[in-house]
């Protein structure tokens, strides 16, 4: 059945941030993810993407972290706050008040939660999953790790995508090296020939074949570790 849908807003601390939040239909409860934007900001591919996530028995919370913001300005805080504070900056804290409210849903299975994002959002995907242990999985799409290097021997599962040649390849590389000397469950697959931004089907670099197949491992690996 189409999942329920609708736009909301959350409080972290003294602003409010809107977000999609796409539900299955039923009483649950479902595990439940939070997804984190490109540069793009809270746009209709994300919005998608949440239902798509629903459809599959997930609750998913699509976030807006430009509410009210000056887009450059924040790209500008969270680069230089994932190069300088990677561990506490404010995207971090938006996407702990994120979770907090998505766990006070109904239907929603506080103990089965993960995140999903993309560039921007999958180098902050990774950043604080270092640092909130709430999540159980995460699934970073062509994202860059942060530092110091060793934040990464915190990480949850994860199940990460990259294109063959871009400035996020070498970061993924990198990632899997530490996943497996740490022993955390991971699935780290690079595409040839794709370019960043794969995932994304209303982009120009949108990879039909590495975009169906980076989905298909996302669920697999999902269904593994939070059902």
């Amino acid at each position: 059945m189409a999942p329920i849908t609708s736009s909301i807003a959350f409080p972290s601390g003294s602003a409010q941030l809107n977000g999609y939040l796409a539900q299955p239909d039923g009483n649950g409860p479902f595990p439940a993810l939070v997804l984190i934007h490109e540069a793009y900001g809270l746009n209709e591919n994300m919005r998608d993407i949440a239902s798509r996530f629903a459809e599959q028995g997930y609750v998913a919370l699509a976030v807006d972290l430009f509410t009210g913001r000056n887009r450059m300005i924040c790209m500008a805080r969270v680069f230089y706050g994932m190069i300088f504070n990677s561990a506490e900056h404010f995207g971090i804290d938006d996407l702990k008040s994120a979770l907090t409210y998505l766990t006070a849903q109904s239907g929603v299975d506080s103990q089965h939660l993960g995140a999903v994002g993309y560039c921007m959002g999958g180098s902050l995907a990774v950043a604080w999953a270092c640092t909130d242990k709430r999540l159980r999985v995460i699934a970073p799409y062509y994202g860059v790790n942060p530092r110091p290097d060793d934040m990464l021997t915190r990480l949850c599962p994860v199940v990460g995508s990259y294109p063959g040649n871009d400035f996020t390849t070498k970061a993924g590389q990198k990632l899997e090296i530490v996943l497996e000397r740490e022993n955390i469950p991971h699935d780290i697959k690079s595409y040839p020939g794709a370019g960043h931004s794969f995932f994304n089907d209303t982009s120009r670099n949108y990879n039909a074949d590495a975009a169906a197949d980076s989905w298909h491992r996302v669920l697999a690996f999902f269904k593994e570790h939070i059902g």
